[in-house]
């Protein structure tokens, strides 16, 4: 995922991790019973390292939560320019292919036995790290999956149905979606949904057959008609007055979710933890729903070790255990992020799983039925930044003043401007 992020605490991030990382570092060298761990925060890593470490007690991990996803790949990046690299990192799907252009920064797994566990993940999904040469970079986490999050009691208050399956039947569309916020709106005189820009634009264009680049890795955000029908959604919702126009994972988002700010929040597999963990006082009043559309996936991420590194083995060590199908479903059970690995998709524990913080949904069925019929876009090393501009420019509109008639202009000329193009 990417979203916009304030440039001081950017800035902030890279300076704290420039200062405490001088430009040295070499690979290997170091010992299989320790390693250095960069990830992004607000998923809870913490309870996946712990788990590892209850394994095995004789294994030290250092975990780092750089901050977002967007932070830590830049930290990444600076630490690859010279400094002292981790070794082992977690990549958001989005900003992979910056490094995939990069391989030489990198470990090839298959050095260490990717090729004896890639028939274990959705090919679609490993293919993403995979560089021109065959270079395998990362091994995936998680895959996103898509559904909608809603209050029940909220909606109840609304005069709106609660069962899930009558929900999921009152926006087959995402028009319909805008549709529900409007008659929720004038019930009830409350915001619908959180944003237009990741609740709305960021779900529908990742549900369409081709987005930024063409399937020949040529740039066609500009011309595709399916961002722009994306686009002008995300617009819609962010002029119909339905949204509580609090961008994602900030403190008004998160205020907002608690206290019953809005009704319903466009939410990944990976999102159910931030909503438990954000508003825990709300658990049994939610419940899950189909997305509009009814398939896509938002979101999945890549574990990766830098060339640099000194402890690679004991990286990949814990790659190949907790990444694996069984170490990927117990990972579902304690956070529910959706594995990446299709041979666990029928095993009980992920098919009768429910979540009685969102009403006893099964969520194993709802988040592996997203995926069914979806047929993957190639992600270009621009994709992060032009999504980016997408987002910045609904937001614009949305809490800004924006002009909604010059909006999509104003992104694509200020991606040429991001891209270089």
């Amino acid at each position: 995922m990417k979203l916009r992020l304030p440039v001081l605490r950017t800035v902030a991030v890279l300076a704290l991790l420039a200062a405490c990382t001088p430009g040295t570092g070499g690979g290997g060298g170091g010992d299989d019973k320790s390693f250095e761990f960069w990830s992004f925060a607000a998923i809870n890593q913490k309870l996946t390292v712990d788990a590892y470490q209850a394994k095995h007690p004789d294994i030290r991990i250092k975990l780092t939560e750089v901050g977002s996803s967007t932070e830590t790949a830049q930290s990444l990046t600076t630490a690859l320019a010279g400094g002292k690299v981790p070794d082992l990192v977690l990549i958001q799907g989005d900003n992979l292919p910056q490094f995939v252009e990069q391989p030489q920064n990198f470990v090839d797994l298959r050095t260490l036995g990717a090729d004896d566990i890639k028939g274990d993940y959705l090919d679609w999904v490993w293919k993403q790290s995979v560089a021109k040469d065959g270079e395998v970079l990362g091994v995936p986490t998680d895959v996103g999956g898509m559904a909608v999050a809603y209050r029940t009691d909220l909606f109840a208050a609304a005069g709106l149905p609660t069962d899930r399956e009558a929900v999921s039947a009152l926006w087959p569309t995402w028009d319909e979606f805008i549709e529900t916020g409007k008659r929720y709106k004038q019930a009830t005189g409350k915001a619908f949904t959180d944003n237009a820009a990741t609740s709305v634009f960021y779900q529908a264009v990742n549900q369409v057959s081709e987005k930024y680049y063409s399937e020949d890795r040529k740039l066609v955000y500009a011309t595709n008609p399916q961002v722009k029908a994306a686009f002008d959604l995300g617009i819609k919702a962010a002029t119909a007055g339905i949204t509580a126009g609090q961008s994602s994972f900030e403190s008004a988002w998160s205020a907002g979710m608690a206290q019953g700010g809005y009704a319903a929040v466009s939410a990944p597999s990976w999102m159910l933890n931030s909503i438990r963990s954000t508003a825990p006082d709300t658990k049994g009043k939610w419940d899950i729903a189909k997305i509009p559309g009814a398939s896509g996936n938002w979101g999945g991420s890549y574990l990766a070790i830098p060339k640099r590194a000194k402890n690679p083995q004991a990286a990949w060590n814990y790659i190949k255990e907790m990444q694996s199908p069984q170490g990927q479903l117990e990972h579902f059970s304690r956070v529910g992020a959706l594995p990446s690995t299709p041979s666990v998709y029928q095993d009980s524990k992920l098919t009768d799983a429910k979540d009685p913080f969102f009403s006893d949904a099964p969520t194993g069925k709802i988040y592996t039925d997203s995926l069914l019929g979806l047929k993957p876009f190639y992600i270009g090393p621009d994709s992060a930044a032009i999504g980016q501009e997408f987002l910045n420019a609904i937001t614009n509109v949305e809490q800004s003043g924006g002009n909604p008639a010059t909006a999509w202009d104003d992104a694509v000329r200020n991606i040429k401007t991001a891209i270089g193009e």
